[in-house]
């Protein structure tokens, strides 16, 4: 079998501009935050992005990187609304498609299955329709003639999602209460690259859960990723909750600012500074 281990770096030298990449996660739980911060030391632009928002939607808003972002929202869960995303979108720095949080799901779950798209009720008798003029409806076949939403699958070039465990592989385990969608992230997308907080041999994956919690297989990840830490300052539970001290910074400090202090340097340079502000 093959070892698929690389740095978040050597992952990232994979992306060109222009791909649309899914970013795993939810919010500001569980987001592959080491990635994320590698790709924003890249030159790499451009992008659509396609993600359950947080602060990775809102650094790479805010570094002008994200072309069309697809989102059911964009929120630090303890801040509501995202504000650097809220910035760059009030200064129509994007191109927002928004859609509601099942009909993302129905999206990543037709793109895994190859299909051009699925049917979906979310969406019908609300303003999604309206603000989204190019999604079309479907009408059942059968005697029961419904209408569906017919919610296009959401390809990926490439998806960045972090899990707890890995092996080298790339089978993924999850040991926190919810997995995100990162299967089907992994699943919808043309090459998957995944972090976690600690490669183990594949015997251990199974004897700290129960096999259920496998989220991820080999078989749809392209490279692995060991990052301890690697979902800062979004949580990972059960190995770390949300840094919510250096959320609140993150949230009120100017990107300028906040960029040059925390994002300057390589990973370990952003550690050492995270420490000495929280």
């Amino acid at each position: 079998m093959s070892d698929k281990t690389m740095s978040a770096d050597e992952a990232v030298s994979r992306l060109e501009s222009g791909m649309t990449v899914g970013i795993g996660g939810w919010g500001s739980r569980r987001k592959p935050m080491a990635l994320v911060r590698a790709l924003l030391r890249s030159p790499v632009t451009d992008l659509t992005v396609v993600s359950y928002g947080g602060p990775d939607v809102g650094m790479l808003a805010a570094a002008g990187r994200i072309r069309r972002l697809v989102a059911a929202f964009a929120t630090l869960d303890s801040i509501p609304l995202e504000p650097h995303y809220r910035a760059a979108r009030e200064r129509g720095a994007f191109e927002l498609t928004e859609v509601d949080e099942a009909m993302f799901m129905w999206g990543l779950r037709a793109a895994a299955h190859r299909l051009p798209f699925l049917p979906v009720r979310a969406g019908l008798g609300s303003d999604v329709m309206r603000v989204n003029p190019g999604l079309r409806t479907v009408t059942s076949p059968y005697e029961d003639a419904e209408t569906f939403v017919a919610m296009p699958a959401l390809r990926l070039d490439a998806a960045l999602v972090h899990v707890n465990r890995a092996d080298r592989r790339g089978n993924g385990q999850y040991l926190g209460p919810d997995p995100y969608f990162d299967d089907l992230f992994c699943e919808a997308a043309d090459a998957a690259y995944v972090s976690c907080e600690r490669i183990v041999d594949t015997a251990e994956l199974t004897k700290e859960a129960a096999p259920q919690s496998l989220l991820i297989r080999r078989h749809s990840v392209t490279g692995v990723v060991e990052a301890p830490h690697g979902a800062h300052f979004t949580s990972c539970a059960p190995d770390y909750g949300r840094d919510e001290a250096f959320q609140r910074r993150y949230a009120t400090t100017p990107w300028p600012e906040f960029s040059a202090r925390f994002l300057a340097g390589d990973e370990q340079a952003y550690r050492a500074a995270a420490g000495e502000a929280t």
